[in-house]
């Protein structure tokens, strides 16, 4: 019996991989559905949210004053609040979706709270372009469509990435929440594990490293984006 033994038993009392390795298809499972809620959610939040930020800049103060509105309303509630209100009220203002599966329904308020926090986001990304670099591309002819291409979503984009980066992250952990409405997601699998096995450790713990690896992937995925949008001057000036 060598010194290594015991202190092998200890991990494996502590953290036994064989039942994990067991669990192996349904955290597969859980992954699948948590990337898929936080994926689909943050696109549609990004669209939205643009949308939004686009309203609260408008000179229509009836437009900024509703979308204003909104944004206070969803931040000054709970997401959990806001997933039940979806699930459980939606059905009965629009009977179709009652034959939704609950991943949808899960996505709908996710996109529903993050598109808020996104909106805002922009919106401080692009107020944050000097005014003199827009009104040289109107002095050269652009449109508003060349304006918004080539001079302000670049910049604008590259100067929220970390802020947005932020909001992914917390995306993908508020994902969490989906298994109290029966969603299958990451968290459910570790719940699963540990009801069948009574084993909290090898759960959660696994549950912890796969949301930090995933955090990991976006903040390597983030910074490669912010030095494509930061352009060759930018990439050689911090190399």
């Amino acid at each position: 019996m060598t010194f290594l033994e015991p202190v092998a038993d200890w991990i494996v009392g502590v953290y036994n991989f064989r039942i994990v390795a067991l669990y192996a298809d349904e955290f597969a499972r859980g992954i699948t559905n948590t990337l898929l809620a936080a994926g689909a959610s943050l696109a549609l939040s990004l669209i939205l949210g643009t949308l939004l930020a686009a309203l609260r800049l408008s000179s229509n103060r009836l437009l900024s004053a509703l979308a204003e509105i909104y944004i206070q309303v969803i931040r000054s509630t709970p997401l959990l609040l806001q997933i039940y209100i979806v699930y459980f009220a939606l059905p009965l203002l629009v009977p179709a979706t009652a034959r939704w599966p609950e991943l949808w329904i899960g996505i709908l308020a996710l996109t529903l709270h993050t598109a808020p926090y996104m909106a805002e986001i922009i919106r401080s990304g692009i107020q944050s372009v000097a005014r003199g670099q827009i009104e040289g591309a109107l002095a050269v002819g652009m449109t508003f469509r060349q304006r918004a291409q080539h001079i302000v979503l670049p910049q604008a984009f590259a100067n929220i990435m970390p802020a947005l980066l932020g909001q992914t992250a917390i995306l993908v952990k508020d994902t969490s929440l989906l298994s109290l409405i029966t969603v299958f997601d990451l968290v459910a699998a570790g719940m699963l594990l540990n009801s069948e096995r009574i084993k909290p450790n090898e759960g959660f713990l696994s549950v912890a490293v796969i949301y930090f690896a995933i955090y990991l992937l976006l903040l390597l995925a983030s910074r490669f984006v912010e030095r494509k949008l930061a352009g060759p001057a930018w990439n050689k000036a911090t190399a």
